[in-house]
């Protein structure tokens, strides 16, 4: 099979999963509790200003025609206008998605960092104390809740220390040092719970390509044995990585509310927080919607590089 034809199949797949998200999108929001044009109309609810904005927003139609009218604007790039502040939806997302950007990038480079290298060491030296550390480091970054080790974080480095923000973000364009000072903590909470699943399904897939034949071979023919597990092995090793990496790359992208409301990261999350709490439904669909679609681009981008590495693929029909 081709690339083009390959990736063809795959974008052609993507039009009918993004229609059931967008579909999901909409319906799910109609049972966050409350009426926003209640909200949005004051205390004390005037019965001309809450028809009226029903009006305005489309909130007195039916739902069939609500999402059609949704999906129109949609597809014109208009998200819709915040209830709340007024502004369009479309740039609020704008403004937030570079911190989170930044973040699910800062976070995923500690991760590989940290999940490859004890992965392949873990799988390499089985039954040795580098092995057994790295066990205890997997399941110690899978276990470990986000907001509690987000706080432990802050009362030593910010706190104790002093080396650090405890909270807040810079933008880079403004002061680079400070922006990463500002992104380092919340990068380690989410690094390190990214950094045990890479790990044990890095050690999984070297221990299953180290016991093939090629290997074997490989270390009858006298080749070093560091060249046989981080040259030949790991490269056949990382083909599920990669599919992994993707997946979990668009899940930061989705947003760590958690870990962003701890420490005030002006991103992803906090929008939808903060959209919910104030029943800003144009807010929560823009914002779901595009993590949504991030998301599915991501597995997308993970399929093709899958196809990339993997010989067996391009040759099949």
């Amino acid at each position: 099979m081709s690339l083009p034809l390959f990736v063809s199949r795959r974008a052609v797949a993507l039009v009918p999963t993004l229609l059931v998200v967008s579909v999901l999108t909409f319906c799910l929001q109609q049972l966050l509790p409350g009426d926003p044009a209640l909200a949005l109309a004051g205390e004390e609810h005037d019965p001309a200003a809450v028809a009226a904005i029903r009006k305005r927003y489309h909130l007195d139609q039916p739902l069939p025609l609500q999402y059609g009218i949704w999906m129109g604007k949609l597809l014109r790039g208009d998200f819709g206008e915040s209830i709340r502040s007024r502004i369009p939806v479309r740039e609020l997302i704008t403004s937030k998605l570079p911190v989170t950007i930044e973040l699910a990038v800062c976070s995923m480079a500690i991760a590989l960092a940290i999940g490859l290298p004890v992965g392949v060491l873990a799988a390499a030296r089985p039954g040795t104390p580098i092995a057994g550390a790295a066990n205890l480091l997997a399941l110690s970054g899978l276990s470990v809740p986000h907001f509690w080790l987000g706080i432990m974080l802050i009362l030593l480095f910010a706190v104790r220390l002093g080396w650090l923000p405890a909270s807040g973000f810079v933008p880079p364009w403004e002061d680079l040092g400070r922006n990463l000072a500002t992104i380092l903590l919340p990068s380690v909470v989410l690094g390190t719970g990214v950094a045990g699943v890479m790990m044990r399904h890095t050690r999984g897939a070297m221990r299953e390509v180290l016991g093939a034949d090629y290997v074997r071979t490989a270390r009858a023919k006298s080749v070093p044995e560091g060249r046989v597990v981080w040259k030949h092995a790991l490269r056949n090793a990382l083909i599920p990585v990669i599919t992994l990496g993707a997946i979990e790359f668009g899940r930061l992208l989705s947003g760590a509310v958690l870990t962003e409301q701890i420490f005030a990261i002006p991103g992803f999350g906090k929008l939808l927080v903060d959209g919910v709490f104030n029943r800003d439904y144009a807010v929560v669909q823009g914002v779901v919607l595009v993590s949504a679609g991030l998301y599915v681009f991501l597995s997308f981008v993970g399929d093709i590089l899958y196809f990339l590495v993997n010989p067996r693929l391009r040759g099949s029909v």
